[in-house]
């Protein structure tokens, strides 16, 4: 196996492959740059802390370094259901980096190299011999820039933003990937002749500024959880216990918004020299003052990027003006008004790939054996850059194995949702995983990631024999205890009354099941204990579990319903060449979209955009004429 980048998406492809028993080299431009946090020095975030939850359940790598790694910790969206609570932590970058990097290192039949890889061939570009034109090639090596070939069975590409890479600030344009490190200026050429569409997409990062020159008694402080929860399900929480850093809370003001109004024609962005597209819900400050013209202030963070570095990342800021106008803009802001930039806000330009030429194994589909994952494939996010990676590590590995690959539905993960989003929807911009984005997030929360998905690490072989049955314990622990509590009845006592009273609850009149006593918002499982006397010996994780069961019982019932109905068109499979041009009354838009994205699936045909429910229809009558004639 090749993995070609060592982001985020690469760390966790290369680990699973090599875990997995195959014999793995991992490339990067520069050794130093693993697992690099070029932008936000943070892991999670809401919808992204589910997604490094998911991650662990299956087997990857992510959740268990920033639990070795973290500076701050908060589990956001307390204040609302159990849904949306995502974790979010504060990274020491240089600890997370050197962290996995050792991680890597320490892990059998996976080699490090630093080098460019220049090409991709296939057996075609091998052999005087060409397959027919409708046929699928094959992947067979890569070429480095030296000439080196390195023959193998995949290829997995996570190149993230160095594909052809440019820096800006201003009028200031440097030929580099992130952090000044080199470009990878040879690949894009060599994925253009074997027939890939590719895109120019943009991100950009904040200054960072010297600690020593900020007066936080100006801003507001943030602090961290006083209970700490891990990300990974096999992090004891004691270990986690640590003394935090702060980070602060300041904001802009219609001085800051007047200097960058006035210098937009020096803006990147707005002159026009950038040609990519940038991520919509991570707008640059320019952005900001320019679509939200009415807003008066913004939110900026000022977040720590290590305990051995002054460096702190002004969060929500990122700007690609130049380097007078960034100090003029930055010490508008209060207790940044003697601020000393360490590096410069840039702006930074980037190849990636149309991602429905995309199978949902993250497979290409002209190329047999090729595989991406990450910012390459037009997503925005370390988070979502793990995920794909871990993904397209796994279903290589499969692929190589002659086993079934890891295909994860809208219904089971949001890692479902966000592959679903990128090889079925036209995506002109880099994705960003939210909540709104999963139908089924009541189900799809960041709490039952290990009951959701460990079954599934454990088949492919990323989890052990004793992680994956101190899972199935907790599963059975939940199911008897929530048997029990169906049958307890809670009388109208004394001592009852007296514990309902201590929280502001109603008093009883008669009898009550304990079960609706747990849905009461004010109280829950663990504060109904004392009066609960039959309760067995029940593990913090279970009875997590077992509360927000219990209290949204109908909504999540309700949701397994929908859940079911969406299965069953997902179920009905759409052939593998299937001629879309033989379906009668198709519109032309819909055979056009069918045949570019060719689905698997009636689900998967019904989420592309340009295909009505009026076409499904269409397709579902013309399929089954098909199943009886077949049967005739």
């Amino acid at each position: 196996m090749v993995v070609v980048g060592a982001g985020h998406a690469g760390c966790e492809a290369a680990l699973a492959s090599a875990r997995l028993g195959l014999d793995t080299i991992l490339f990067t431009v520069s050794v130093d740059s693993i697992a690099l946090m070029p932008c936000n020095p943070n892991i999670g975030g809401s919808s992204k802390g589910h997604l490094v939850r998911e991650i662990d359940a299956l087997g990857g790598e992510m959740g268990i370094n920033i639990d070795k790694t973290f500076i701050q910790s908060k589990m956001l969206n307390r204040s609302k259901g159990p849904a949306v609570h995502s974790l979010r932590a504060q990274a020491d970058k240089a600890d997370y980096s050197r962290e996995m990097r050792q991680t890597l290192q320490r892990t059998k039949h996976l080699t490090i190299r630093q080098a460019e890889v220049s090409e991709i061939l296939t057996e075609d570009d091998l052999s005087d011999q060409k397959s027919a034109e409708n046929m699928r090639k094959q992947i067979a090596a890569v070429r480095t820039v030296s000439g080196a070939m390195y023959f193998c069975r995949a290829v997995i590409l996570c190149t993230g933003t160095y594909l052809k890479a440019r820096c800006l600030t201003g009028e200031m344009i440097s030929y580099t990937g992130p952090n000044g490190l080199m470009a990878a200026n040879y690949l894009t050429d060599s994925l253009v002749a074997h027939g890939i569409e590719m895109y120019r997409f943009k991100t950009g990062t904040p200054a960072r500024i010297d600690k020593n020159s900020i007066d936080f008694s100006k801003m507001e402080e943030q602090k961290g959880d006083e209970t700490i929860v891990p990300f990974s399900f096999t992090t004891n929480p004691e270990d986690v216990q640590i003394d935090q850093v702060s980070c602060w809370l300041t904001y802009t003001n219609e001085r800051t918004h007047e200097i960058i109004r006035k210098n937009l024609d020096r803006s990147p962005i707005y002159a026009g020299v950038i040609e990519g597209t940038g991520p919509r819900y991570c707008p640059s400050i320019e952005d900001k003052v320019v679509k939200f013209a009415d807003k008066n202030r913004h939110q900026i963070f000022l977040e720590p990027e290590g305990i051995h570095t002054n460096e702190m990342y002004v969060g929500g800021m990122s700007s690609s003006l130049p380097e007078d106008v960034q100090y003029e803009m930055y010490r508008t802001l209060p207790g940044l008004e003697n601020a000393k930039i360490v590096r410069n806000a840039y702006a930074i330009e980037y190849d990636c790939i149309n991602p429905n030429q995309l199978n949902a194994t993250l497979e290409f589909k002209a190329i047999r054996g090729l595989f991406s994952g990450g910012q390459f494939n037009g997503s925005s996010g370390y988070e979502e850059a793990a995920c794909q990676g871990l993904v397209a590590g796994i279903n290589a590995a499969m692929q190589i194995k002659g086993r079934e690959p890891l295909i994860l539905d809208r219904s089971e993960a949001y890692i479902g949702v966000l592959i679903d989003d990128l090889v079925t929807k036209e995506n002109h911009e880099p994705y960003r995983m939210m909540t709104s984005r999963a139908e089924y997030r009541l189900i799809l929360r960041q709490d039952n990631a290990d009951l959701r998905l460990t079954r599934k690490g454990y088949e492919i072989g990323l989890i052990s024999e004793e992680r994956y049955q101190a899972v199935c314990r907790k599963e059975q622990e939940i199911r008897e205890e929530l048997s029990r509590i169906a049958k307890v009845r809670i009388g109208a006592g004394r001592e009852v009354q007296a514990l309902l009273e201590s929280y502001g609850s109603i008093p009883l009149n008669t009898g009550i099941s304990l079960a609706e006593l747990i849905r009461r918002p004010e109280l829950d499982y663990e504060k109904l204990a004392p009066i609960d006397p039959e309760r067995p010996s029940v593990s913090p994780g279970a009875a997590e579990q077992i509360n927000i069961n219990i209290k949204y019982e109908g909504y999540i019932t309700r949701q397994k319903k929908q859940v079911d109905q969406f299965r069953k068109i997902e179920k009905k499979k759409i052939p593998e060449g299937f001629d879309y041009d033989e379906v009668p009354s198709l519109r032309i838009e819909a055979r056009q979209k069918l045949k570019l994205y060719q689905p698997s699936s009636i689900g998967q045909a019904s989420r592309i955009s340009g295909v009505s429910p009026a076409d499904i229809s269409v397709l579902l009558v013309y399929m089954e004429q098909l199943r009886r004639k077949q049967m005739l």
